[in-house]
């Protein structure tokens, strides 16, 4: 019995296929039109257009709206998530890591390949004109550039926050936000506001190694919750957890968690709000990965879903515009004057100049245009890590797929020690995060946090170098 012919479109559909897998396209890159591809092919465009529908039924490639077609990013293995985390479900006592400490050194040092810092690149990042933006401001806002700001914050800037807020479903006005130095700064002093030293907080697990080693400091106690790569904090889990243990305040990133980049979806996030309002709990929520996210459609933020003024937003512009500049702010809610009176005391008042800099890039209107560069690039170097990972790594590894951000969570196999693997990689040069630093009770083993940010080809034999270490870890 001879073999049914393949249709015209199937075997263009196969001509596409061997560019994506030999290298011609890779993830992220955008493939000629239909029109251009039926012109090459010497096929019709309604030949082409079903060639293309065949390679997104595949997975291939993916349509966008008024852009055209890009290479899909690519799958690793059938099942690639993460396992859900698994926490104790009681408070304990938060601890210091020396390790988060040398990541964060080895950041700065020019010996090391950064593939553990979350930061984002410089090279995508709108240096010139904010730099430029910064000496007009300084040349004709003369005396107030170099003056105190003692309000909640350089109040252009306040009302240009308040504007991007209403895409994330949060109706705010300037009066109710409050500019700090930095994201981290928002969350550190809403956490003093809020809570005495013994008093246990709630976080998704794993989480972000410096919030745990402010809570440390704080000396507060710690309730890990497991978190799903996929849906965020576990609400049964923490449900179960706050009938066991007494909490005084929640904190979560819903939207692309670091170091998971899971973004919860929007009936989860309005549970999660209205658990805790139920219990008078307030919910600090870490949003500053919120405006990186892949789709054009910014997810909302689980303040949008808060009625009572138990939520408290915290965000910046240092994964977006300026790490360096550091702007970040907070809203508050219904615990305003607290927050403001924590901010005096830390900082008595943020930096001037950076403040009226970024006022003036978001006025512009040039926000949003930079966003959907940086988003594009940061989704095809994710792709292109993903993809390096797949052939370097030992196999059984697991990883993270976010729709958003630039950081991702590697699972590795069960016989490799991410501490070691640190340890290794750091003797000849890379920088990356291992998981134990990522959880308060030093769990996930042989798990690490990587960046796509900063892919080049020399970052790529980094990350091969790594796997390899990481392969000899791994038992016949």
């Amino acid at each position: 019995m001879r073999n049914k012919p393949h249709a015209l479109y199937e075997d263009v559909a196969g001509k596409m296929a061997h560019l994506i897998g030999h290298g011609t396209y890779r993830a992220g890159d955008r493939i000629p039109s239909v029109r251009d591809f039926s012109r090459s092919m010497k096929v019709s465009i309604s030949t082409a257009l079903e060639a293309y529908r065949l390679l997104e039924v595949k997975g291939l490639i993916e349509a966008r709206p008024q852009s055209g077609y890009y290479v899909s990013p690519p799958r690793l293995s059938p099942v690639t998530e993460p396992r859900l985390s698994r926490a104790e479900l009681k408070a304990a006592e938060a601890s210091l890591s020396e390790i988060a400490q040398v990541i964060v050194q080895d950041a700065s040092n020019p010996a090391f390949f950064n593939l553990g810092m979350a930061t984002p690149s410089a090279e995508v990042l709108p240096a010139r004109k904010l730099n430029r933006m910064l000496a007009s401001v300084v040349r004709s806002r003369e005396t107030a550039s170099v003056s105190y700001l003692f309000s909640d914050g350089y109040e252009p800037l306040r009302k240009q926050i308040a504007q991007r807020a209403i895409l994330a479903g949060c109706p705010l006005t300037p009066d109710e936000i409050v500019v700090t130095t930095g994201c981290h700064e928002a969350i550190a002093i809403t956490l003093r506001a809020l809570c005495r030293p013994g008093d246990a907080v709630a976080i998704e697990s794993p989480f972000f190694f410096n919030h745990l080693q402010t809570l440390a400091a704080m000396g507060l106690r710690i309730v890990e919750i497991p978190s799903s790569p996929t849906e965020g904090i576990s609400l049964e889990a923490l449900g179960f957890a706050l009938e066991k243990t007494r909490v005084k305040a929640c904190l979560v990133s819903a939207n692309y968690s670091n170091p998971t980049g899971s973004c919860m979806p929007d009936h989860r996030k309005k549970a999660l709000v209205r658990m805790l309002a139920e219990r008078r709990i307030p919910l600090i929520e870490d949003d500053i990965y919120g405006d990186l996210s892949f789709s054009d459609a910014r997810p909302r933020a689980a303040k949008s879903f808060d009625g009572e003024g138990l939520v408290i937003l915290c965000s910046s512009f240092s994964k977006t515009l300026a790490p360096g500049y550091r702007v970040g702010w907070v809203a508050p809610g219904r615990f305003h004057q607290a927050i403001r009176y924590q901010r005096m005391i830390n900082t008595l008042a943020p930096a001037s100049p950076t403040q009226m800099a970024v006022a003036e890039f978001l006025t512009g209107g040039g926000y949003e245009r930079h966003l959907r560069r940086v988003r594009r690039i940061y989704e095809k170097q994710l792709g292109q890590m993903l993809q390096a990972l797949e052939g370097h790594f030992p196999e059984g590894t697991r990883t993270t797929r976010p729709e958003g951000s630039f950081i991702f969570w590697v699972e590795l196999p069960a016989g490799v020690d991410s501490l070691e693997l640190f340890r290794k990689a750091r003797e000849k040069g890379i920088s990356i995060a291992p998981g134990p630093i990522f959880s308060n009770s030093g769990k996930y083993r042989n798990f690490l946090r990587l960046n796509a940010a900063h892919w080049t080809p020399k970052v790529e034999r980094a990350l091969e170098t790594v796997g390899s270490l990481a392969r000899q870890q791994t038992p016949e």
